[in-house]
């Protein structure tokens, strides 16, 4: 994948040249059809995805074997953060809502990029704790809405 191809996506906003040219390795194009399931809950993690085009629900099992969905990713929105901390394992599950063209990452190849380049860890372990945190305030919204009022819709939650 071309360095210029990435530097235009948001979440990779003002990185260094560098660290694009390193990400450009791990990176290639990749297509999900609608039903998709990009990630299961508790199996290994591997990757990660930026979204170019398409919907992806993040949702959570339930005991009964079902899942509940609560946050809709879009354009320029990343999934998977699982890939970059131990155990390795998907802490939520991920499915596409509808075609979706994305970029993907090789989760292992860009673990040795970050161990071999402090600062390219740093950096993205910098923007990966923002994704993560902002992935809580939705989680904490869902969870919150019944004892607060109205449980706010996904669209309301990405405004």
């Amino acid at each position: 994948m071309a360095t210029g191809e990435l530097a235009r996506e948001p979440f990779l906003n003002a990185m260094r040249s560098a660290d694009l040219t390193r990400l450009a390795t791990a990176a290639r194009p990749a297509r999900f059809p609608a039903g998709r399931r990009l990630a299961a809950e508790s199996e290994p993690a591997e990757r990660f995805w930026i979204i170019r085009d398409g919907t992806v629900e993040i949702d959570s099992r339930l005991p009964d074997g079902g899942s509940v969905p609560f946050d809709a990713l879009g354009p320029g929105s990343v999934v998977g953060w699982s890939w970059m901390f131990p155990p390795y394992r998907w802490r939520f599950g991920a499915v596409a809502r509808t075609p979706v063209e994305a970029i993907e990452f090789d989760g292992r190849l860009v673990r040795v990029l970050c161990t071999v380049d402090t600062s390219l860890g740093y950096e993205l372990t910098r923007r990966f704790a923002e994704v993560m945190a902002d992935r809580l305030q939705t989680v904490r919204a869902r969870l919150l809405g019944p004892l607060t009022g109205p449980v706010p819709s996904m669209e309301q939650l990405e405004q």
